[in-house]
């Protein structure tokens, strides 16, 4: 039986892979924040995973990166 990953498990991988895709595209928190049209306290917290991120954030973030969201998301 498959279960739900926690939420802990999700902010991890969240901030993991955002942290992943903003390094390999060369980009400072700063910079993908003003393209993604979010604070750079919103990245700083994602990547340190002490916040869990909004649907909507995601969706800025994945298309500011160039990927879809369930890129973000999923393992």
């Amino acid at each position: 039986m498959d279960t739900m990953p926690q939420r802990s498990e999700v902010m991890e991988r969240i901030g993991t892979k955002l942290r992943q895709l903003r390094d390999e595209r060369f980009l400072s928190r700063t910079e993908l924040a003003e393209k993604a049209g979010v604070s750079p306290v919103t990245i700083t917290t994602l990547e340190e995973q002490n916040h869990p991120a909004q649907r909507r954030t995601i969706r800025k973030l994945a298309q500011a990166l160039g990927v879809e969201p369930q890129e973000l998301v999923e393992e």
